[in-house]
């Protein structure tokens, strides 16, 4: 009988022609055991470690998995009734929370160089039925990168990652520290900071960043720069240009294995946008994109007016248009926002403006340039992957659609007068459940989803009584 992915034709025929080699390289490279990862709503990879013969089962029928981790938020806290009648979120495949399947993507195959004998693969999340789960951000991704296709274009994206690294003190693992969520364990710096690319600076942190750079290149991932940010232990990390699928699946496989491998040094890593530890500076996660059409940059400008293409000047008027509303997807956590301060580098005004960081869009290039971009300087270091970069489709595309302008450049982009992007996740929930594009181009069930999983977070934050509130209303009242 066939097996559940041939059953519903899941694979393309590349997909079945690199399955079979990589059973072959299973066998000849000795692996015994493949973790099996779903990247979730929150960015954060799921999933189990299976040996190697039931890996080779998975590769047939797939492999059962909860997909009740599809409701909870960061703190595992469901946010819907988990064993009600309905589950409030019209998926009726859901209730009750039964097994769904992982099915892997051969395509994602790496042998983690951090685990003996240990292999990796990202899977997309089906019901027992063979539906898609609607609630699979890479499925999401991948139907807006369809949507391109068929308008004869491709997407390139950069990866550009700031994030903290701490020397681990204290893990808090006592059981009154293991709560709901447990207590932040307790670090010390590995650095002073604030001496931004100094050679003495990075230095310090050599042996860090030659652990990394090893094992990323190991995993195959294209590193390009290892830079000493600003604040103390603060890195940044850039990646080579990828085809958009795979800069999101890269991303994920970064992300973690920056954790893994840092907690098993000896230290933290965070990509908490604004650490509360004293003297800490933003970070942010830069992202670098273009079109392609026929394998060329569909941005490079040739004699239109602009600095890109009249297409690459409609496309970042239409990020421009909807930066409000795609706040939610670019920045998904309340602490990102606090990355907006007055002349900093987390822009809080949709504009844009040819090399100038200042800006929410930093155009690079100009006439003939193959490598020109847009650089979206506004997201938090933990957004989703997917559902980073399908913001950006989906507004650009709508941009392409309406031929939307995006105004002229701004030169003070703090004194600009332009659009005020939202300064808080309640904002951008606002901003998020008014967009009728988002909604259309997400679909009513994975808007109204995401709507309720962030607006139940952010109901969270505000009931919490906070060291703030104390400290002002305790005595005083």
């Amino acid at each position: 009988m066939p097996g559940f992915i041939e059953k519903h034709g899941l694979w393309t025929a590349e997909q079945h022609r690199q399955a079979a080699e990589l059973l072959k390289r299973l066998e000849a490279e000795k692996i015994r055991n493949i973790r099996i990862g779903w990247g979730d709503q929150h960015g954060i990879v799921r999933g189990k470690t299976v040996t190697a013969g039931e890996f080779a089962s998975a590769l047939k029928s797939g492999k059962d998995f909860q997909l009740v981790t599809a409701i909870f938020d960061t703190t595992n806290h469901p946010i819907v009734p988990p064993f009600g009648a309905e589950n409030h979120l019209n998926i009726p495949e859901m209730i009750g929370l039964p097994d769904g399947v992982l099915v892997p993507d051969p395509a994602t195959f790496h042998v983690l160089p951090w685990v003996e004998d240990t292999g990796w693969i990202l899977c997309d999340a089906y019901f027992r039925n063979g539906t898609p789960c609607p609630l699979s951000t890479r499925a999401l991704l991948r139907d807006q990168l369809a949507k391109l296709a068929a308008d004869g274009l491709a997407m390139t994206v950069g990866l550009e990652f700031e994030f903290y690294v701490y020397k681990m003190l204290d893990p808090k693992l006592s059981p009154p520290d293991s709560g709901y969520p447990p207590a932040p364990p307790e670090v010390a710096n590995i650095a002073h900071g604030y001496q931004y690319l100094t050679e003495t600076r990075g230095d310090e942190v050599e042996p860090l960043y030659t652990m990394l750079q090893k094992n990323l290149e190991a995993l195959g991932l294209p590193l390009a720069s290892l830079e000493d940010e600003w604040g103390p232990g603060q890195c940044e990390l850039t990646f080579s240009p990828l085809p958009a699928m795979q800069a999101a699946d890269a991303a994920l496989l970064f992300r973690t294995a920056v954790k893994q491998l840092c907690r098993r040094h000896g230290y933290h890593a965070s990509f908490m946008a604004v650490p509360k530890i004293a003297n800490s500076f933003p970070s942010g996660w830069h992202m670098h994109q273009s079109l392609t059409r026929d394998g060329a940059n569909a941005f490079t400008r040739d004699d239109a007016p602009g600095p890109l293409s009249e297409l690459g000047m409609q496309y970042l008027g239409g990020l421009l248009a909807h930066a409000p509303a795609t706040a939610l997807l670019t920045t998904p956590t309340i602490n990102g926002y606090k990355r907006q301060r007055p002349d900093g580098f987390a822009p809080y005004k949709a504009a844009w403006a040819l090399e100038n960081r200042g800006a929410m869009l930093r155009v690079i290039g100009g006439p003939g340039d193959p490598a020109s971009r847009i650089e979206n300087r506004i997201g938090d270091p933990n957004a989703n992957p997917y559902l980073y970069i399908a913001s950006q489709i989906i507004a650009g595309r709508a941009g392409i659609a309406t031929a939307a302008d995006p105004g002229p450049a701004v030169t003070a982009a703090y004194l600009s007068d332009r659009a005020i992007l939202p300064g808080s996740l309640m904002e951008a929930l606002v901003t998020f459940q008014q967009s009728d594009l988002l909604r259309a181009e997400l679909g009513e069930t994975f808007h109204h989803y995401f709507y309720s999983l962030k607006k139940f977070e952010a109901d969270r934050f505000l009931s919490a009584v906070t060291d703030w509130e104390h400290q002002e209303y305790f005595e005083l009242y």
